[in-house]
Parts: C-alpha cells; structure tokens; sequence
C-alpha cells in the first residue's frame, strides 16, 4: 500500500511541484493552502506523513504542527523561507521530525521524505519490523514492539524520532552516547558540527518526560561529551 501524504502550502506552484515528485513514487498525495482544511483532512484519513509549510493564511505551521501532534504521531517536515537557527528549534521543540528551507531541491526533499517512512514503517506498531524488545529502567518502561513508553504509569506521547533516540539512548544504558553517534544512528545521516537537531529533540524529550533540565533523572548530558541513561 503506498504511503498517504499531506502537503500544506498556501504557494500554489511550490505545492504542486512537491505532488509531482511524490506522486512519480507512488504515494498519494492530499495538497491543501490553509490549515483549516489540512486540519479536516488529518481527521478523515489515515495519514503517514506530512509536509506543512511554516507561513500559511489561517494558522503558523509551528501551530498547525502542535494540533497534530495532539493526536497523531506520524512524521512532519517543515517548509520555510527562513533559515535562522532558532526557527528550526522552533519547529522541532513543538514535534516536527525535519526541516527544510525553501528554495529547495525537490529530489532532498523526496529523500528525506523516504527517510521518515523508513523510520516511522520501523517503530510504528504492527510493522513487522524487529523482534520484540523492551527496557525497563526506574520506572521508565519502553517496548520497540508495541512502540510504547510508559514513565511512572503514565504513556508517554512519542513521535517516531523521539521514540528512536529514547530506545537508542536506553539500550547503551550507563555508556555515553556523543551527538554525533546519535545523530548518524537515529537520522541515518553524516551530523554536522553545527547540528542543533539532537539538542532541540533531547529538549522536547526531557519535556514529554517532565524533567527538571539543569537536574534530569533520566537524560543527563555530559558537557563536551553527548548524553546518557546511568
């Protein structure tokens, strides 16, 4: 079955030409310019990912990416003309899964499409993918078969990313884990020095997790080194 995408851009021409490439790789395609509409597609199909632009007529994308993420988890990527650092921890903090800028290169953009379904395809339930495993560690219980996370008695809304970096981070329990080796783990892709993606999601994790950022229980960060799970 192919992949069902939203496109969410009020930029006629940039939308249809994101529908074409994504449409030459089979998957179907919903195209709306305004969140209201999106927002009524989102609740009448069963959607696997989708493409907001951030500057839309009714509503922000950062706003529209947070109405989502009440309910669904599937992957966001973010569309937007500004490439100021604090935008991008903007999109990601609120549960955007990537970021691109525009003006961009239709065929990132289909690879980094394929990417997130690889990565949501993996850890979503009932995907087949592999062998049932689960950690718990003081009260923090995480199962990669049924893509659960349970903290103290309470389920744990995960997007995909944010689940994967999780499950990363606790099955190197008690070891150091550098940004770069999470990054290149979760992403699948070479980390830059300058990456702000693992800090923005760590921080969206520490939240879902209510922890105290200058003293975590769970998440702590090595200063100069990368983050672990003791």
């Amino acid at each position: 079955m192919s992949a069902e995408i939203l496109i969410v851009d009020d930029e006629a021409a940039i939308a249809d030409l994101v529908e074409v490439y994504l449409k030459n790789e089979g998957y179907t395609v919903y195209k709306f310019g305004t969140a209201a509409a999106a927002l009524a597609c989102v609740s009448h199909h069963r959607l696997d990912l989708a493409i907001l632009d951030v500057m839309l007529p009714d509503m922000d994308g950062f706003t529209l990416c947070q109405e989502i993420r009440r309910e669904h988890l599937f992957p966001i990527l973010m569309l937007t003309a500004k490439v100021e650092d604090m935008d991008k921890i903007t999109g990601l903090t609120l549960g955007a899964d990537d970021y691109i800028t525009k003006p961009f290169n239709p065929l990132e953009l289909v690879a980094r499409v394929k990417t997130q379904l690889r990565r949501y395809t993996r850890y979503n339930p009932g995907s087949g993918g592999e062998t049932a495993r689960e950690y718990d560690i003081r009260g923090l219980q995480i199962a990669k078969d049924t893509h659960k996370c349970v903290l103290f008695g309470e389920e744990l809304a995960l997007t995909p990313l944010e689940f994967s970096i999780l499950w990363y981070l606790c099955s190197r329990q008690g070891k150091v884990v550098s940004s770069e080796e999470l990054f290149e783990a979760v992403w699948g892709e070479k980390y830059m020095d300058s990456n702000n993606t693992v800090m923005s999601h760590i921080a969206r994790l520490r939240e879902k997790m209510h922890e105290n950022s200058r003293r975590p229980k769970f998440i702590k960060t090595v200063w100069g080194v990368g983050y672990t799970i003791e």
